[in-house]
């Protein structure tokens, strides 16, 4: 029996090469190249495993050649594509265990375990591709299984090493030594302890020493490769630390730079850049095994007033006092953030809910102290919202939304208060309209809306006399919502003055469609919010619609509610008076639940009144809503209006208000909201 002889030169430039593609390998973590390719993170995996595995099987060739194999025409070339296909396996195993951001003990072994057996696999494939009679092939069983053993082993060592420089900043050049100088003996204790667990008899050596064709010309090309491989690595190890140093000579320059973008440029506390660091590093596991965080949403109570008050330089100095308070009662393990206008985060590790009440009454009491700014004296307060770590969420996202829901509560029982989020029904509807004010954002950008149209009949008659146009937002994923979902959202942030341009021309749109097919729905009356009649560009818009549609203007009616009109009698009169003279139709929307006066309605100049829901809904006969109503409908009409009860459901009530002279009815008993398309198919009587 024959075994291996070895080229010793050969074999000391295998170790040295072994070196420098192992320096590489870990100075890139395997290979990954995050920078230049984070775009494209799947493609990244696969070049870098192909890279790698041309490393591991050309190292491979290269041992083989050290032991005096001769290489014949008749190699086996399909044991060389799967050797090679398991030098890749083992490569994308090693590279995408090392990326994850999360590795369980479990995951580590098995993903060693199946790179360590990758690699045992080539080196098999790559000797059946070269001996001709494998039936004469002796293996050593012990030899063999050591070397399967220092695959495993020294794939579960290394990863795990990888894995853990990550974390070891101050001290990564020193782990980094160590990683390669281990991956070096690995690697050459792998290959040769293999190489010595075979032997071959004399007949099956010399068939393939007879069979040279020139290792010196196949170990050129093998060399070849791996110096261009080696030459990309360097450039871009070089490019890399170029940026590296090109960074430090940066902050070297602008030795503040660093802290300006982790740092609130206002109160130089850390900003929401910060944070999302620093809770990485919290939740990775490192500090925050068992231990609970505390978040304690802070947000000044009209802070937008004193702004208003005493101008913006006061308000900038009232938060730096604010931060400067609450930062000298820090405590170990607590850290404060801005993360928006007048909003604070205090974080407080390893802490329980007790201490975080405790700590949200000491800042209440912090705030209620008076601040003393040029000259003035500043009183305020703040409300708090307290989430914990992990019972109310187990991220950033969902930390910050609860705990918003929480202080959301604390503002509406009457502020300088602290809520706890809990799964309670109020918080849990709280924060489904802080989401649903933030898909309401996009919904008006996107259109995501549609207008309804409910008819109103004339009440001797049962004929339509015209319609009211209703709002529905198209949710993607909650389907269609009522007006009373998101109108009020939409008024506190201003988007109702969009939303409602947006309903007044598709009104005008439908009217257009109406007069050319000579259905008769008119008036379509549309509902303005207080906003948008006050609105300074309500008068040109709407001008501007009746031009670019050639409508007619007394085929659109306004509704403006009773609170909206007695708001200021004198500037709505003058809106409702510009507004008949462009020919449009006013009605005042939900009358009887505002400041119900007949004083001034005699002088508001509109068409039509309309009686609120309220009055309706328990309407019975002789009973006192009875009364009210007669009282309202016969004032009205002797005023010149016309009246409308709304929310008429039951045929009782449909029947005393016809008796009590009601001209008009609207409600599901005789039409329900529907869609342009449904309410032409409808065909209601007197329509065309």
């Amino acid at each position: 029996m024959f075994h291996m002889h070895y080229d010793f030169d050969l074999a000391i430039g295998l170790i040295v090469v072994v070196f420098f593609i192992c320096c590489l390998a870990v100075s890139f973590e395997p290979l990954k190249f995050n920078s230049l390719v984070c775009r494209y993170k799947k493609i990244s995996l696969v070049i870098n495993a192909l890279i790698l595995a041309t490393v591991i099987w050309c190292l491979h060739f290269m041992g083989m050649l050290s032991e005096h194999f001769r290489i014949d025409q008749s190699v086996n070339n399909e044991f060389k594509v799967f050797s090679y296909l398991m030098a890749f396996m083992a490569s994308i195993l090693a590279i995408g265990l090392s990326n994850r951001p999360k590795l369980s003990i479990f995951d580590l072994i098995l993903g060693a375990v199946l790179v360590g057996c990758s690699i045992f696999t080539m080196h098999y494939f790559e000797i059946r591709s070269l001996v001709l009679v494998p039936e004469q092939i002796q293996v050593n069983g012990l030899l063999t299984v050591f070397a399967l053993s220092i695959a495993i082993i020294g794939s579960v060592i290394v990863l795990w090493l990888i894995r853990y420089s990550k974390k070891m900043i101050n001290k990564l050049l020193y782990i980094r030594i160590f990683i390669v100088m281990l991956m070096v003996l690995i690697i050459m204790g792998i290959h040769y302890t293999n190489m010595q667990a075979i032997s071959f008899d004399a007949v099956n050596y010399s068939l393939i020493a007879s069979y040279s064709i020139g290792n010196k010309t196949i170990l050129f090309v093998v060399f070849s490769i791996l110096a261009l491989i080696l030459l990309a690595g360097l450039n871009l190890m070089l490019l890399e630390q170029r940026l590296k140093l090109r960074n430090k000579q940066l902050f070297k320059a602008h030795p503040d730079l660093a802290d300006l973008i982790l740092q609130d440029h206002l109160t130089k506390l850390p900003n929401r850049l910060f944070l999302s660091q620093y809770l990485e590093y919290l939740f990775s596991g490192q500090v925050q095994q068992q231990s609970k965080t505390a978040f304690l949403y802070i947000d000044l109570d009209r802070f937008k007033a004193v702004n208003v008050a005493f101008g913006h330089e006061v308000g900038d100095q009232l938060l730096v006092q604010f931060a400067s308070r609450l930062k000298s009662k820090l405590n170990q393990n607590e850290q404060l953030f801005r993360i928006g206008n007048d909003e604070f985060l205090m974080v407080l590790e390893q802490s329980k809910l007790e201490n975080a009440i405790q700590k949200a009454e000491q800042v209440l009491q912090l705030v209620q102290q008076n601040f003393a700014i040029a000259d003035k004296i500043i009183h305020v307060s703040s409300s708090i919202g307290i989430a914990i770590y992990p019972d109310h969420g187990n991220n950033l996202q969902d930390l910050l939304s609860n705990a918003d829901a929480a202080l959301t509560i604390s503002k509406s029982q009457g502020r300088n208060n602290y809520s706890v989020f809990s799964y309670t029904a109020d918080q849990q509807h709280t924060k489904s309209q802080i989401k649903l004010l933030n898909d309401l954002y996009k919904a008006v950008e996107e259109q995501q809306f549609i207008l309804f149209y409910q008819p109103k009949f004339i009440t001797q008659t049962q004929q339509v006399c015209g319609v009211e146009a209703l709002i529905r937002w198209n949710h993607p994923h909650l389907g269609q919502l009522t007006p009373s979902l998101f109108i009020a959202e939409a008024e506190k942030t201003g988007l109702i003055i969009e939303l409602g341009y947006w309903a007044l021309e598709q009104a005008c749109k439908q009217i257009k469609i109406w007069e050319q097919t000579h259905l008769n729905y008119f008036p379509v009356a549309v509902n303005l919010s207080a906003i948008q009649f006050e609105h300074k560009h309500l008068f040109s818009i709407l001008e501007n619609l009746f031009k670019k549609y050639s409508i007619n203007p007394h085929h659109l009616a306004i509704e403006i509610t009773e609170s909206t009109a007695m708001k200021d009698i004198a500037a709505s009169i003058r809106c409702l008076e510009q507004l008949r003279q462009m020919g449009v139709q006013l009605a005042i929307d939900d009358f009887g639940t505002g400041h119900s006066s007949f004083l001034y309605l005699k002088d508001l100049p509109v068409d039509e009144l309309k009686i609120d829901r309220a009055f309706i809904n328990n309407l019975t006969v002789a009973s006192k809503d009875e009364m009210i109503l007669e009282s309202i409908i016969h004032l009205a009409i002797k005023l010149g209006l016309v009246v409308t009860a709304e929310g008429v459901e039951t045929p009782l009530q449909a029947e005393i208000l016809k008796r009590l002279g009601c001209q008009q009815m609207q409600g599901f008993l005789l039409g329900m909201p529907m869609d342009a398309q449904r309410l032409n198919e409808m065909k209601y009587n007197g329509s065309a």
